[in-house]
């Protein structure tokens, strides 16, 4: 998993801070955070998930352009697979999505 904190920090310093990773808090917290990042002057805002939580990244997506933000367009849609190693040693891929929401 360490490789893959490498790749997320390069990618922060590449968007700034306009990049939120979806976790296991509730959809509404990463939409409040989307929202106060547009408020604070972003133009762009990525929304980045893997495995299961890729529907919430969608659900976090979508709340936030038709209930919050009217403006906002989908810019882009990223999908790809991350290889991360378990506790025992092997492999998994794990499948990635990166949403760019813009104004």
């Amino acid at each position: 998993m360490t490789a893959k904190k490498t790749d997320e920090t390069s990618d922060k310093k590449s968007h700034g801070d306009s990049v939120i990773l979806v976790g296991n808090k509730n959809v509404m917290s990463y939409v409040l955070a989307c929202v106060t990042l547009f408020n604070k002057g972003s133009s762009e805002v990525v929304i980045k998930a893997r495995g299961r939580l890729i529907s919430r990244a969608v659900d976090v997506a979508e709340i936030t352009r038709h209930r919050f933000i009217s403006d906002l367009e989908v810019k882009k849609i990223e999908i790809g697979t991350t290889t991360v190693q378990t506790d025992k040693g092997s492999d998994l891929n794990v499948s990635t999505i990166d949403i760019t929401l813009s104004r």
